[in-house]
């Protein structure tokens, strides 16, 4: 059940007839084996669901944190196609859900159910607004999810400050790294390297730093992909 039993039905309704509107099958048949996914796909483009749950959305606009909570929830729960997923995470970017720790829960449901880079990674960039807004309750929880058993929960920690350029707490993400630098998972190893490389816009040389302090631990994946922006020599590679 959503939240309460509180949703926005019409927001649901234009979501769910506008993805069918606009479905393509053959892209969808192609995307679904892409995505290697249970859920079927309709084949609309991520920037059409995007434009698709904001349009419905500023059409019938929530009326509270708690309605808009119980209607993500219901997407995504009660998902047919693997868009109405993408467009519950969309939903999730109404001022509503800014700062509000309440949708933590929503967000690792999101993660642990979704268990895929191209649900995990969109929901990543909430995490990161929640740190912000509340940084003491948000650091100590990252920390937990980047020794969490699920490596898609690690995952969503590492990228926790993907966007967070001048405000990144270097300490946190640190921590985080080390804690997962030994990991042989594949989307782990990336998600290091991506870290990394995205924070060396702001400050390469503290990632240059870290790489070379860390140089015999780091897998070459992520060391290539940390020092990708950076005129640094990266040996064995």
């Amino acid at each position: 059940m959503a939240e309460e039993g509180v949703v926005n039905s019409q927001v649901l309704s234009a979501i769910r007839g506008a993805l069918r509107e606009r479905a393509d099958p053959v892209r969808g048949a192609g995307a679904q084996a892409y995505m290697k996914s249970a859920l079927p796909c309709l084949g609309v483009r991520v920037p059409e669901v995007r434009r698709i749950a904001a349009a419905a959305a500023a059409d019938s606009p929530f009326t509270s944190a708690v309605q808009l909570r119980g209607t993500v929830l219901e997407l995504w729960r009660n998902a047919m196609a693997r868009e109405e997923r993408y467009a519950a995470i969309d939903l999730t970017a109404d001022p509503l859900a800014a700062g509000d720790m309440l949708m933590l829960p929503v967000y690792e449901e999101m993660i642990r159910s979704g268990a895929w880079w191209d649900v995990v990674d969109p929901v990543t960039t909430r995490l990161c607004g929640l740190l912000q807004a509340n940084r003491a309750e948000m650091s100590a929880m990252l920390l937990g999810w980047g020794t969490d058993p699920d490596f898609w929960m690690r995952r969503a920690a590492i990228l926790s400050q993907l966007e967070a350029k001048a405000a990144t707490d270097s300490g946190l993400l640190a921590r985080i790294l080390e804690t997962n630098m030994a990991d042989r998972e594949f989307f782990i190893r990336k998600a290091i390297g991506w870290a990394l490389r995205e924070y060396s816009k702001t400050a390469p040389e503290w990632v240059a730093a870290f790489v070379a302090e860390h140089a015999a631990t780091l897998s070459p994946l992520s060391r290539r992909e940390a020092l990708r922006r950076l005129a640094v020599p990266t040996p064995g590679i």
